[in-house]
């Protein structure tokens, strides 16, 4: 790729010049995970809706082996086609090309390299805004990069973000601050690897306590990928091994007969606030709200939920605990189940949740008087004025 088309860098930061320029966003997606497609999904949508009156963008995506790459600034093609998710390789300006985000607190500088070329600054990042989904991304790992970067970012922090992504060590959490959830199992790599005889009889024990079916499940997966509803025990293996495609450890939880909840969570000036709640109906032409019934048929959920007044306001106040018990910030998305007995049980949150145009998120405030630009715009402020390390 020519000089003349890399992004100019700015002034520094004590010219009159680089005080007026507008703040630059890095929109950072793709990634390693199973959630690739989405995430440039994802992207594209937040990417269309930024302010380029009030910021830059530098799109950089990370392809599936990991290389960080310059990519066109075109949310167009960032959009699921013909039923098919987008990959961040036809996205990129180079083939060989990839870009560097400085771990010295002291610069926020981004350079591009290609091979035998000099390197090139592409200019400073006032913030990032990733829309990583899953591991690599959204479990920690990115936002550790960050924080040794000294650059601000939308959303949770390193420990919010690896515990909102393990659903084991979630569980674990909203337990110790009383919140409900439903029976699970969790089998770690060595067991299953040691001895998968004792493993499904474990399994086999639960379900004779909860009953079937079971779902079967990645511990640190997202999108519904990698889950199977598992009937009865001739299932089972075929459904451990593609939650283990995903992820060596996994879970086993119970089916919860009920009505399926969601609500948003948004931090505000004044602290974090819950959005109306939706309803996910159920899905006829697929066995759970599994990842084509949620991105590729636009499945349509509720919103708001056909709640009672003291329902939404229980499942709103279980909505917020959940994101003070992770110490979250910027944004999550919870999900529950309103059971047969009429008692909120909450299933996970999402410290990422899907940012698609059809997504519950941008819905849930949508419809509370948060238009998708304005969410948009709010993480990013948000971001801007925290810092990072401790705090």
């Amino acid at each position: 790729m020519s000089s003349e088309n890399l992004p100019q860098s700015p002034e520094r930061a004590e010219s009159p010049q680089a005080q007026r320029r507008k703040p630059r966003v890095a929109v950072v997606f793709g990634g390693r995970s199973s959630e690739h497609g989405i995430s440039v999904v994802t992207a594209g949508a937040v990417m269309k809706a930024i302010d380029r009156t009030k910021y830059d963008v530098l799109p950089i995506g990370i392809t599936t082996d990991g290389r960080w790459a310059l990519t066109a600034d075109d949310p167009e093609r960032m959009a699921i086609a013909d039923r098919k998710v987008p990959d961040v390789d036809r996205l990129t300006e180079s083939a060989e090309g990839s870009v560097v985000l400085s771990v010295d607190p002291g610069s926020r500088e981004v350079l591009y390299s290609e091979p035998g070329s000099v390197p090139k600054a592409l200019g400073e990042v006032d913030v990032v805004f990733p829309v990583l989904h899953g591991p690599y991304g959204e479990d920690g790992t990115l936002q550790g990069m960050l924080e040794l970067s000294g650059v601000p970012y939308v959303g949770a922090g390193v420990l919010a973000s690896a515990v909102g992504q393990d659903k084991e060590y979630m569980k674990r959490v909203f337990l110790s601050f009383g919140l409900p959830v439903g029976p699970y199992e969790v089998v770690r790599p060595r067991e299953w690897d040691n001895d998968p005889a004792a493993v499904r009889k474990r399994i086999v024990g639960f379900a004779g306590d909860h009953g079937w079916p079971l779902f079967i499940k990645p511990a640190r997966g997202g999108s519904s990928m990698g889950i199977t509803k598992v009937d009865d025990l001739a299932g089972l293996d075929e459904a451990i091994e593609e939650a283990r495609r995903h992820d060596p450890k996994f879970l086993v939880e119970s089916l919860l007969r009920g009505r399926e909840i969601e609500c948003g969570v948004l931090e505000f000036e004044d602290g974090p606030r819950a959005s109306v709640p939706a309803e996910i109906p159920p899905v006829t032409a697929h066995d759970f709200y599994d990842f084509e019934a949620k991105y590729i048929d636009s499945a349509a959920g509720l919103v708001p939920a056909p709640l009672t007044e003291e329902q939404t306001a229980e499942v709103q106040r279980l909505a917020v605990a959940a994101f003070d018990a992770v110490s979250c910030e910027g944004l999550v998305r919870a999900d529950f189940f309103l059971t047969e007995d009429g008692g909120f049980v909450i299933n996970e949150i999402n410290t990422l949740p899907g940012f698609t145009p059809i997504s519950m998120y941008p819905r849930m405030w949508q419809e509370s008087g948060v238009d998708y630009p304005e969410l948009v715009d709010r993480l990013i402020q948000a971001a801007l004025t925290r810092s990072t390390g401790l705090r």
